[in-house]
C-alpha cells in the first residue's frame, strides 16, 4: 500500500476509532501472527548488511496491517523514539528478529496504537466546549484543552519530535469540534510556532501560554484561568 499522506495523518475522520470498527479475538490474533511471521527473514542482515532485510519486513507488515485493519492503523509503529505514543515497537533493525518475537511485537504495538486512540477520542470528548458556548466560555474551555492535550502527548512517553504529536493531536481535537481542517492547522501553528523542542519537557507556564494563545486567536477572548464557575470541571480535567 502506498504510504499514507501528510493530510491524510492531519485528517482525524481518518483515525476515530468511533467511525473505525475493530474486531480482535484470539482468532484474529492468531490470524496477524501468522502473516508477520511469513515475512520475517530466515537470515536477518544486521549491521554488516545495513539492515536491509529487517527494513523490507518491517515495510511487508505495514503494508499488511493498513490493508486489513484500515488507514487508522497507520501509527502502530509510531515509536516513541521519534515522538509518538507507541514503545512496544521501535524499527526494523531493532524489533524484527525471530518470527515469533516479531510477531509479539507487532500485536502488542498494534494494539498498544488502538488503545491510545481511544484514549485519546476520550479527552477529546471530555474536552470539548460546549456546542452553544459564547466566545468567552469557549475560549476558556480551549485553553484547558489545548494545556492537557499538550501534556497528553509527553504523557505518551514521546521523546525527540514530541511537539510534532502535540500538532497533530490539536489539530485532530480542533477538527472534532468541527473547526475546518485547514484553519485548525493555522491556528495550531500559529499557538506553537517552534516554542517546544524535541527531548525537552517545556515548563508548565509556555504550555498554559501556548494555551492561551491558542483560545485567544479562536475566539478573540482572552481565557478566564481557574474561573470560580469551572472548579468542578477544572478539577475532572486536571484528574483525567
Amino acid at each position: 500500500m502506498p504510504p499514507i499522506a501528510y493530510e491524510g495523518i492531519r485528517n482525524w475522520d481518518e483515525f476515530d476509532p468511533a467511525s473505525h470498527s475493530f474486531a480482535w479475538d484470539e482468532d484474529e490474533e492468531a490470524c496477524l501472527r501468522s502473516l508477520v511471521g511469513e515475512w520475517v527473514p530466515p537470515v536477518l542482515s544486521g549491521m554488516a548488511g545495513w539492515w536491509e532485510g529487517e527494513r523490507w519486513c518491517e515495510r511487508q507488515v505495514d503494508a499488511i496491517i493498513r490493508e486489513r485493519y484500515g488507514t487508522w492503523a497507520w501509527g502502530w509503529g509510531w515509536c516513541y523514539r521519534y515522538g509518538g505514543p507507541i514503545g512496544n515497537w521501535v524499527s526494523g533493525p531493532s524489533s524484527v528478529t525471530t518470527p515469533d518475537e516479531t510477531a509479539e511485537r507487532v500485536v502488542s504495538a498494534l494494539l498498544e496504537w488502538r488503545e491510545w486512540l481511544e484514549r485519546t477520542a476520550q479527552r477529546f470528548a471530555e474536552l470539548a466546549p460546549p456546542p452553544d458556548a459564547p466566545p468567552e466560555v469557549r475560549s476558556w474551555h480551549l485553553e484547558r484543552a489545548c494545556v492537557r492535550l499538550v501534556t497528553h502527548a509527553l504523557d505518551s512517553g514521546a521523546e525527540g519530535g514530541w511537539h510534532g504529536q502535540a500538532s497533530i493531536v490539536l489539530g485532530w481535537f480542533l477538527t472534532s469540534t468541527g473547526m475546518d481542517r485547514a484553519d485548525a492547522a493555522r491556528a495550531v501553528e500559529s499557538a506553537i510556532g517552534g516554542r517546544f523542542e524535541s527531548w525537552v519537557t517545556p515548563e508548565r507556564t509556555l504550555i498554559e501560554s501556548v494555551g492561551e494563545e491558542l483560545a485567544a486567536g479562536l475566539t478573540g477572548h482572552a481565557p478566564y484561568q481557574d474561573h470560580r464557575e469551572r472548579v468542578a470541571l477544572e478539577d475532572l480535567h486536571d484528574r483525567c
